[in-house]
């Protein structure tokens, strides 16, 4: 029994190697191909983080500088994890048909809730004194949200829109399933493309996740203070954003 356990192993570990070198030789023998869905998956991607930046932020750094609404900002996050993206899309596809319409609509329900909850969180989180003093300094309100708070938030919110930028990524294959386009288009349709298509396909979502990652921290490093930096490197955050492997197991 011993012996044969360890043929399947060696069955399965051959099994594996093949399929990966014949994914990587999908990778470069259709490139082209890759390269048009690869655009596409990127385009409907930023455009639901766009929206779901522009209706999320400006809500969740309005509430937290009011100090109201963590009742809502908290509960809305909690409906949008836990609805399912291929739910969403099911519920809106006798409204919107299919195409991406229906499938920017999952996403941004997926991205929003987080966006909104980390930009809620991190304005409501600001130093009392420091706003405070801002205001005994004569600032107006408006200048004491967008001249102290926000620039102080700015790290959290980061954290929150590179969270969303990962699983939103990592989900836009969904598209592939209503004729949205994106590498989806490749990953569910095996009996065209053959298993090294699907895992070719997925080793180019979990790079574009991985790139989408890095940019977001970059630009997070890029927008925050210097000084906020310098803290944040002498003191070690308690909780890191996501990471893309949990945003692929999700």
């Amino acid at each position: 029994m011993g012996a044969e356990e360890g043929d399947r192993l060696v069955l399965a570990q051959g099994f594996n190697l093949h399929t990966f070198a014949d994914a990587f030789r999908f990778l470069w023998h259709e490139h082209s191909l890759l390269t048009t869905k690869g655009l596409e998956q990127i385009e409907l991607s930023a455009i639901a983080i766009g929206i779901a930046a522009l209706i999320a932020l400006p809500l969740g750094v309005w509430l937290g500088h009011l100090h109201r609404g963590s009742f809502f900002a908290i509960n809305v996050s909690n409906l949008g994890r836990a609805l399912p993206s291929l739910a969403v899309i099911s519920v809106g596809l006798p409204v919107f048909g299919i195409g991406h319409t229906v499938v920017i609509l999952a996403l941004v329900v997926l991205a929003a809730p987080l966006m909104l909850t980390n930009s809620y969180v991190a304005v409501d989180g600001i130093d009392a004194d420091v706003v405070e003093a801002a205001r005994g300094m004569g600032l107006a309100p408006w200048q004491v949200l967008v001249g102290v708070e926000v620039p102080l938030a700015l790290p959290l919110i980061f954290a929150g829109i590179r969270t969303a930028a990962v699983y939103v990524v990592a989900t836009a294959t969904l598209a592939g399933v209503v004729g949205g386009g994106s590498l989806g288009d490749i990953i569910f349709n095996q009996p065209t493309y053959f298993l090294s298509g699907v895992v070719g396909a997925a080793i180019l979502v979990s790079l574009l996740a991985f790139a989408a990652d890095f940019t977001f921290a970059g630009l997070q490093r890029l927008l925050t203070p210097r000084g906020l930096r310098y803290v944040e490197s002498a003191d070690k955050p308690e909780e890191e954003p996501p990471s893309v492997l949990e945003a692929a197991a999700a």
